[in-house]
């Protein structure tokens, strides 16, 4: 039972759902912008294994959840069952935001957009460039989609190399670009970053609590590279420190993750919330521990 002074019988309930979802910041970065706005809401993180997903949402929806954010391993396999769906998230096929109107749960992408921006705000130039992407979930999807109108060429591994050639193949037949997909052998990294300039980490290698793994050996990048990688816990995974020992330039998850949420907090309160806000605590809280 919850004992807050501030959540009463009115006050409106978020939510951000995964599997494991201890590591989320969402909590941290959501009630920090609700608080600074005098917002009667609450924004709670609730671990949902994959075979509880389709029963979570039957009551998110009977218990009035106003809005869910949904994270690994979620993003793919909950739009079938969701109501409606945003005809971007549809194109991308991975949802990480869901609004509940009155029973109908409705779901979006805000992280296509939220890293788009993250790499422009960084100054990583996008157009006409080759980009390489570690992973073929979610959140690969999104960016993918996200900066295929602008890029030349994308290239895509994935430990099941099949799934990231089912990505490849979606982006050659809705975005008209070309797209290869390949597994994650050394030999294969090594042969598509000669080609690559900007390479992006969307796995959960190197992500809290396993902060000393890398998804890629440091022998392989080159500092002629835009080294991005989504987690922002750590800020600075094993990944980025290699790539920064070698002179590439590089970004962390932070500003995706926070762009994401201010998109979807709009979504839901009709208000926007202060990004800063949301920044400043998350890296407040990260710096504690």
């Amino acid at each position: 039972m919850l004992k807050n002074p501030h959540i009463k019988a009115h006050t409106k309930v978020l939510c951000v759902i995964g599997h494991p979802i201890e590591h989320s910041m969402s909590p941290v970065m959501h009630n920090a912008a609700l608080k600074e706005l005098s917002l009667d809401y609450i924004y709670l993180a609730f671990d949902v294994p994959p075979k509880n997903l389709k029963e979570a949402l039957l009551g998110f929806k009977k218990s009035d959840m106003k809005g869910i954010n949904v994270t690994i391993p979620h993003k793919e396999t909950i739009i079938p069952h969701l109501d409606q769906i945003e005809p971007l998230a549809k194109k991308i096929g991975a949802v990480n935001t869901i609004k509940n109107i009155n029973g109908v749960l409705i779901g979006k992408n805000t992280d296509a957009l939220g890293a788009k921006k993250a790499l422009i705000d960084a100054e990583c130039k996008i157009k006409g460039k080759k980009v390489l992407i570690l992973g073929a979930g979610g959140a690969a999807r999104a960016i993918s989609f996200a900066l295929s109108e602008e890029i030349d060429e994308i290239f895509l591994c994935n430990r099941t190399e099949k799934r990231a050639f089912k990505l490849a193949k979606e982006l050659e037949d809705k975005m008209k670009i070309p797209a290869t997909g390949k597994d994650m052998s050394k030999e294969t990294l090594e042969s598509l970053l000669n080609d690559a300039d900007i390479l992006i980490n969307t796995t959960p290698i190197g992500m809290y609590p396993n902060v000393n793994k890398s998804p890629i050996s440091k022998e392989l990048l080159t500092d002629r590279l835009f080294v991005y990688d989504i987690i922002y816990n750590p800020l600075q995974t094993q990944f980025l420190k290699d790539a920064s020992e070698i002179g590439c330039k590089t970004l962390n998850g932070l500003d995706m993750f926070v762009n994401q949420g201010a998109l979807a907090f709009e979504w839901w309160t009709d208000i926007k919330p202060n990004k800063n806000t949301m920044k400043e605590k998350i890296i407040e809280i990260l710096g504690k521990k």
